[in-house]
């Protein structure tokens, strides 16, 4: 059995989606969810699924020592970030090199670094006039949406589109492929 952690920072449907895909898994185990940010809706979602959710304030995320700990006492295997909007300092990423994995709603390389999360990307994108977006997942290291890409899905970007039209195809690839990918590079 793996142990996964999510780290999500807002409302947390992906991390809903990942709960619910492993709910029955007897090989992929969601254990907890760790928060930088105390008043969002991750922390009720989980706990309707009876998912622990912790919060940790910035200091623990900064140091990153803490959250290792934690980590540790909860047997964690495997990171998932799922809508978490903070850098993962060193000691984290060192604790679980090729252990991180990341959602970014883009096709990376484009639209990724810093400031690039949500509707910022979706307004830019179609400011752009681009013609496709999509999602990417990959692995994390010490920068910014660079580590390897495992996995991207593609939409059509339609001229008569919002950021929030958008936003909406982009969660449906997000909740329909990231548990997906997930599995497969758990249970190889």
């Amino acid at each position: 059995m793996k142990n996964i952690a999510i780290f999500a920072s807002g409302e947390g449907s992906n991390a809903e989606a990942i709960v619910r895909y492993f709910t029955d898994s007897d090989k992929v185990r969601v254990k907890c969810v760790l928060t930088n940010r105390q008043n969002v809706g991750v922390h009720s979602r989980m706990e309707n699924l009876g998912i622990q959710s912790l919060y940790f304030p910035k200091e623990a995320w900064t140091d990153g020592n803490q959250i290792v700990e934690i980590l540790k006492q909860e047997n964690i295997d495997f990171i998932v970030l799922a809508g978490f909007l903070a850098k993962i300092e060193l000691p984290i990423i060192q604790a679980y090199s090729n252990r991180i994995l990341n959602i970014h709603p883009s096709l990376l390389p484009r639209y990724g670094g810093k400031g690039m999360w949500g509707h910022h990307i979706h307004k830019a994108v179609i400011a752009n006039r681009e013609t496709e977006s999509g999602i990417t997942i990959h692995f994390i290291d010490e920068n910014i949406d660079s580590g390897s890409i495992l996995f991207q899905a593609k939409c059509e970007v339609s001229p008569d589109d919002t950021p929030d039209t958008l936003a909406t195809r982009i969660h449906a690839l997000e909740h329909k492929h990231y548990p997906q990918v997930i599995e497969q590079l758990l249970t190889k």
